[in-house]
């Protein structure tokens, strides 16, 4: 397969070309009018003239070599045009034919014809189901739909998975004056992908920034291949994602699968690639357009100069919410300002320079000369646009904007050029551009503002990954033996400890002095938790006891934990509350060593937290789980002991595996406030210690992990190497594993231990 032929065609062959279709009209008339060079061959069955030109009855008619076929005919006709064509060497085309995978069963095996043939002779297919390209920077343009004068060449490459959006995306970028480089209409992809051509756009050199929409990421690996290279390359890519409804994570066992959904785990995969996700299509093209004109900008300090206050408002409301700061101008700088604004002005960021610069056309400019060279400013933001109107008398418009556009060129930072709402660039406004060199306008406030926000935060994330290496994925290593359904706490703590992971000292007992020996061992206060095979949710049937500080509250909790298992010949009973009094009745006299083995029960619906208590060890996956949606008992395998902890800051540490991303880490504040505040950060695996600092960081609760109302700070750093040890280890489990989850991880300065933890295995 080659993209690079299937966008640069000497020839081209329309096939179904005819008079009474508007894509064939279309398509020639797309060729002639914006410039292809090449040969352009007509071909229907029935010859004869078709556009005022003859036509050929076949490929195989056609005197000459043919680099591209774009196939019109009906569906059950393609797969004849590629036999026709591969005997002849052609080995590139478009299918417009719709009718395939996207219209059902029989189409889809169709499809799945063309695919295989395609696979068995080397042919390289954009389709079918879609109007094909537009390759402005080589002035080619096979494709299905008026496409208006002048095609605006430039360095944006589009990708678009819907063609019916295609025309309108291309229209908005021409009205704001973004020319492309390459747009496609991918159709059903059944060879070429959406990677493929991003694969194109990032070795393309008249390509400066990747614009997508896309309605599925495909091949997730495939995507995260590509966008590390664009990162890499220093190539932007924007993404407009659609399908952000949350779907419940079928990992629900653990809190992690009712927080993680679909769509979160891609916008945690995109920021991770360095990819730019945006909301709207103008925010799509918008933003494509100021990096391509900007490229990576240096920070987030801006400085605004505009001629309006309530502009100025506006701005510095929009800046907040995406991160940008617009410090104090220096003194220096103020000095200078003070010079030149009216005395009836204020000299603040942002700067109003006042109504003024409608008697001094020089204001605007000569304020922008003096902010650009302040030293606490990363960019500047100038509020400003090409002129809408053709005066009568062009010359004075075109010296004033020569002037900015200079100022602008030697300005020792950026600047980012914004008009105050989204309007089209006229035609005598583009003239100006092109003639002074004035620069790209994002359009509005609005869209600009995002705009420069997301350049930011392309840019801080691309100098992240170039300074450090990839994290490298762990090599997996056999499950262990039994690894199926869910393994509670007491399993599961162990296979952490295993691996040298920090967890809470625990002793399963199965009589009842071994529990008041496991106490004693440990040192009062103690906590006591039901652990039976298939049973999450301990604290639903009275399966934690907290702050024990004696021999006899021991005894008392363990009789109430052994009486508050479900019966195996009937339903669940009602366990008491963990501060109720304990149930009366003769304890067990001892436990069968056959309740350690796996029960392969499975449970599925929402999770709970447990029992509250600051730091208590019952917090967290302890509560995790239902006991088994089958309606069948957990098996009993003891009672555990464990030392009570308190205080700290109790996190969440989860991973879910998603069906297409693989691993997912979140990481947020844990105990009984995970579901409550939903505070969590994602990430996609691997990661590395300083990605989950960074995730720490986002979190709305980290203001407890630094310290809050003169609690102790935790140590971040030591945080974030347990996660990501945690994280490394789950990678090592295989595709057996579906979620790990340590809720709570309790953090007391720089001592980090798991006091709960939970895993579901894929049950066989």
């Amino acid at each position: 397969m080659s993209v690079e032929a299937l966008f640069n065609p000497r020839s081209i062959a329309l096939v179904g070309a005819t008079d009474k279709s508007g894509w064939s009209i279309s398509t020639l008339l797309n060729l002639r009018t914006h410039g292809f060079a090449g040969s352009v061959h007509l071909v229907n069955p029935r010859g004869g003239v078709v556009h005022g030109s003859p036509a050929f009855r076949s490929l195989t008619e056609i005197p000459e070599p043919v680099d591209l076929a774009y196939v019109m005919v009906p569906t059950a006709a393609v797969l004849g045009v590629l036999r026709e064509g591969a005997k002849l060497g052609i080995r590139c085309y478009v299918i417009l034919t719709a009718g395939f995978g996207e219209a059902g069963e029989e189409g889809a095996r169709l499809e799945s014809e063309i695919s295989a043939f395609a696979a068995e002779n080397g042919l390289t297919i954009l389709g079918p189901n879609g109007n094909g390209y537009i390759n402005a920077a080589a002035d080619i343009t096979p494709y299905g739909l008026p496409i208006a004068e002048p095609l605006l060449r430039g360095s944006v490459g589009v990708v678009l998975q819907s063609g019916a959006l295609a025309s309108s995306v291309l229209a908005f970028a021409q009205a704001r004056n973004v020319g492309i480089s390459l747009l496609t209409s991918m159709g059903n992809e059944s060879v070429v992908a959406v990677t493929d051509v991003m694969d194109y756009l990032v070795d393309d050199p008249a390509t400066k920034v990747v614009a997508l929409f896309l309605e599925t990421i495909r091949n997730p690996a495939e995507f995260a291949r590509v966008a590390r290279r664009a990162l890499q390359a220093g190539k932007p890519i924007v993404a407009l994602k659609i399908g952000r409804s949350r779907l419940a994570s079928h990992t629900a066992q653990a809190h992690t699968g009712a927080l993680v959904g679909d769509d979160d785990v891609i916008d945690a995969a995109l920021r991770q690639l360095g990819v730019i996700r945006v909301r709207s299509l103008e925010d799509l093209i918008i933003t494509a357009g100021l990096l391509a004109a900007t490229g990576p900008l240096p920070g987030r300090r801006v400085g605004v100069v505009t001629p309006s206050g309530g502009a100025s408002e506006i701005i510095a409301d929009r800046a907040e919410d995406e991160g940008l700061e617009l410090p104090p101008f220096a003194p220096e700088t103020v000095a200078r300002l003070a010079e030149i604004v009216p005395s009836f002005g204020t000299v603040a960021n942002p700067l109003d320079v006042t109504g003024y610069v409608l008697i001094d056309r020089t204001l605007l400019g000569r304020a922008l000369e003096v902010v650009t060279a302040d030293p606490g400013i990363d960019l500047v933001m100038l509020l400003s646009e090409p002129p809408r109107v053709t005066p009568p008398d062009p010359a004075p418009a075109f010296a004033l904007y020569s002037a900015s556009a200079r100022r602008i060129a030697e300005s020792p930072v950026p600047v980012v050029v914004v008009s105050n709402v989204l309007t089209d660039v006229t035609e005598f406004g583009r003239r100006v551009q092109q003639e002074t060199g004035f620069p790209y306008v994002a359009g509005g406030i609005e869209h600009g503002l995002h705009a420069i926000g997301a350049a930011v935060r392309w840019s801080e994330a691309r100098a992240r990954v170039l300074a450090r290496p990839p994290a490298l994925p762990c090599e997996p290593r056999p499950a262990p033996p039994g690894a199926t359904g869910v393994w509670a706490e007491h399993r599961a703590s162990a296979l952490l400890a295993s691996a040298g992971l920090p967890v809470v000292p625990s002793a399963l007992v199965r009589e009842e002095p071994e529990a008041v020996a496991a106490a004693e061992g440990f040192g009062y206060p103690v906590v006591l938790k039901i652990a039976a095979e298939g049973l999450g949710h301990k604290s639903d049937i009275g399966g934690v006891r907290l702050g024990l500080s004696g021999a006899e509250e021991v005894r008392e909790a363990y009789r109430a934990l052994i009486n508050a298992m479900p019966s195996p010949s009937g339903p669940s009973p009602s366990g008491p509350s963990p501060s109720g009094p304990p149930p009366s009745g003769p304890p067990p006299s001892g436990l069968s060593p056959s309740g350690l083995s796996p029960s392969g029960l499975s449970s599925s619906g929402p999770t709970d937290s447990g029992p509250a208590g600051a730091g208590a060890a019952s917090s967290g996956p302890g509560g995790s789980g239902a006991a088994a949606s089958s309606g069948a008992v957990p098996a009993l395998a003891g009672v555990l002991v464990q030392p009570q902890r308190s205080g700290g800051v109790e996190l969440l540490v989860g991973l879910v595996r998603d069906p297409a991303w693989g691993l997912t880490l979140a990481v947020g504040l844990g105990g009984i406030w995970v579901e409550v505040l939903r505070d969590t950060a994602l990430r996609v695996l691997p990661v590395d210690t300083e990605e989950v600092r960074l995730a720490l960081s986002e979190l709305r609760g980290t203001a407890l992990l630094q310290g809050a109302r003169g609690s102790e700070p935790a140590d971040l750093d030591a945080v974030a190497e347990v996660v990501a040890r945690i994280a490394a280890f789950a990678e090592t489990l295989g595709d057996e594993l579906e979620s790990l989850e340590i809720n709570p991880l309790l953090v007391t300065g720089s001592h980090v231990e798991a006091l709960d933890a939970l895993v579901t295995w894929r049950t066989l």
